[in-house]
């Protein structure tokens, strides 16, 4: 009684001081090495025109899988109605594979997305490149005179990925390492997974031609609006001093 009473007595303490019990949001493992590169590139780019921002093309990869076995899904059931098949995840061993994807987008909208199956490698992702970049930047309407965003994943700056940019003359955004934070398309791939497992894909070959068209579905004023929110990432930054930012 006595243990249960001071539990009591120190949560309410804490909701009284405002602090709440709250799952740990999973952020990059940043060193001050990454937070000083984090600062020096918010402060050089806060002041980018949106012109220049809008001609921006801003490239990810994520891995999806087919029943999304990590996510969790919130239905609205009757009490013993658990195990009814409605209010279930389908499940198979293993999880039932997984595609990675490569997509980019920039104001105008969204670009190419291409899956792969198994590990995409250096050699694989110049292959993407070549085929994808510059019809997706057509597609969009900038022009050859655009800037192509990508982190610092060891393939992007691989030997043959760094040659292939230099030679097909890419200009190529200084990017900080460990900043997902100031990558809008992290956004769009949070929106993309929830609109591909409410379709509830039933293999691999599906669940691609599900990801295609639900990329394409994607609004224009979504993705302008997340080219927008770049200034205020930036500043988001800065207030942090570098570190972990609420986006």
């Amino acid at each position: 009684m006595g243990e249960s009473s001071t539990k009591s007595t120190i949560t309410a303490a804490l909701h009284q001081s405002g602090l709440y019990g709250r799952v740990a949001r999973w952020k990059p493992l940043l060193s001050a090495r990454h937070m000083k590169a984090c600062i020096e590139f918010a402060k050089k780019h806060m002041k980018d025109s949106q012109t220049m921002r809008n001609k921006i093309l801003w490239s990810d990869e994520t891995k999806i899988e087919l029943f999304g076995v990590n996510s969790k899904r919130y239905v609205w059931r009757k009490p013993g109605t658990a195990h009814h098949l409605p209010n279930t995840i389908p499940t198979v061993k293993h999880g039932g594979g997984s595609i990675m994807l490569w997509g980019c987008f920039s104001a105008a909208g969204t670009g190419r997305l291409v899956a792969t199956e198994g590990k995409m490698n250096a050699a694989k992702y110049r292959d993407i490149l070549e085929e994808n970049l510059f019809q997706s930047a057509q597609d969009l309407r900038l022009g050859r005179r655009f800037t192509f965003q990508q982190d610092n994943d060891p393939k992007h700056t691989a030997k043959i990925t760094k040659e292939w940019l230099r030679n097909n003359s890419v200009t190529v955004l200084d990017w900080p390492s460990q900043s997902p934070d100031l990558n809008p398309i992290e956004h769009l791939w949070r929106d993309l997974k929830m609109a591909v497992h409410q379709r509830s894909p039933s293999n691999l070959t599906e669940l691609e031609r599900i990801c295609k068209e639900e990329w394409q579905r994607i609004p224009k004023s979504r993705c302008e609006k997340l080219v927008a929110s770049f200034p205020r990432r930036l500043m988001a930054v800065l207030a942090q001093k570098g570190a972990s930012t609420k986006y």
